[in-house]
């Protein structure tokens, strides 16, 4: 049964890659087309991160990484580096999770 389901994905996958490459150099010269393959990834890495951090089974959760979120949104906010950003976060969220 799992090595139904393994295959099954592969193939999916792999055709997904396939059509992807089949699409006409018209179609992706759109300027609507452009601007949504530019944004499309910001979106879901942050509907990943929303849902990582406030999700819990069926739940909506405020802990500590909810804290440690809003501490690297506010870095981001006054363009501190990356590192600096999650050392922030990873800090924030520990000592909240410690108390």
């Amino acid at each position: 049964m799992i090595w139904t389901a393994i295959i099954a994905t592969s193939f999916i996958a792999f055709m997904l890659k396939y059509l992807g490459q089949a699409v006409p150099a018209a179609w992706l010269e759109n300027a609507r087309i452009q601007k949504f393959a530019l944004y499309l990834p910001t979106a879901l890495l942050a509907a990943l991160v929303a849902v990582q951090t406030l999700g819990s089974e069926k739940n909506i959760v405020f802990d500590a990484r909810s804290i440690g979120v809003l501490v690297a949104g506010v870095a981001l906010f006054f363009k501190a580096p990356f590192p600096v950003v999650v050392i922030l976060a990873a800090l924030t969220s520990a000592g909240i999770h410690q108390l």
